[in-house]
């Protein structure tokens, strides 16, 4: 593989990974990753419009391999937030339904493709030379109909249908994780489990009200939506403990002459230190 096309790969999967960490909502998380393959694909494009492939077997591994990884990102990421923004409002039982036939919808598809699924899954290459290679389309082998408005500089009779398999594959995952997920928390309902053990708060009252700024401050309680007052009783609830005047606290913290959110800065130390530490032991 290109070296340039090594690392715009590895960079790109590095970039999904951190917002799938980062990003919790799912419409949000596939507009960005959109956002990001669009981009890498041009590069990607880019790279190959000015170097020559040496050989057809560099240009058919390329058009069969590589850039399947890039389009089949682009396939899953688009249908998973058509996916979600369709979702109905409803309860599990209606969820189960609308995520059970578009495992159906993937079922069409195999069966629609069965023939060059089979060639493709069993590894055969006998037809490479007309399915991925440019300018080497045969009419007779079903081409579909958007082939024909695609940038054949860069595109093939069924780079496309390689990078559909692959995505499907990814999209019937995620379909089946959903499923188990609202299996889970249906047992979940049904049991109402309680956690094993009780956390109580050991650090000072100070810190937990500097805490409950900041996070109050960041919105990350029900889209930023979140009283002060609520989220200080919900604390207050959960560790069992009385803040106290925490308004008149809180203008104590601000009237520290250093080190105003001394525990936040704490906390981002520790944290920074355990995640070299953890560098060094690998």
């Amino acid at each position: 593989m290109n070296p340039k096309v090594s690392k715009l790969l590895t960079d790109l999967n590095e970039q999904l990974n951190f917002i799938d960490l980062e990003i919790d909502n799912e419409i949000k998380r596939c507009e960005k990753a959109i956002e990001i393959i669009l981009n890498a694909k041009e590069n990607l494009r880019n790279i190959v419009l000015k170097n020559q492939f040496k050989s057809q077997d560099d240009e058919i591994q390329f058009f069969k391999e590589i850039k399947p990884q890039f389009t089949s990102k682009i396939i899953y990421y688009n249908t998973i937030l058509k996916i979600e923004m369709k979702k109905p409002n409803g309860g599990n039982r209606i969820l189960k339904k609308y995520y059970n036939n578009e495992l159906i919808k993937l079922k069409a598809f195999f069966d629609n493709e069965l023939e060059f699924y089979k060639y493709y899954r069993s590894g055969n290459s006998y037809l490479d030379y007309k399915y991925f290679l440019r300018g080497k389309f045969d009419i007779k082998l079903s081409l579909d109909n958007y082939y024909f408005e695609t940038d054949t500089t860069f595109s093939t009779s069924h780079d496309f249908k390689v990078a559909k398999i692959l995505a499907n594959d990814l999209i019937q995952l995620y379909l089946e994780n959903q499923l188990i997920m609202i299996e889970s928390k249906d047992t979940s309902e049904k049991t109402q489990r309680k956690p094993n053990i009780k956390l109580t708060w050991t650090g000072s009252k100070v810190s937990l009200i500097e805490l409950l700024y900041a996070l109050n401050s960041e919105g990350v309680f029900n889209n930023g939506t979140a009283d002060l007052k609520d989220i200080a009783e919900y604390f207050e609830y959960i560790f069992e403990v009385d803040l106290g005047q925490y308004r008149r606290t809180f203008h104590e913290i601000r009237a520290r002459k250093t080190d105003k959110t001394k525990f936040i800065i704490s906390l981002n130390e520790t944290l920074l230190k355990r995640m070299n530490d953890s560098d060094e032991l690998i």
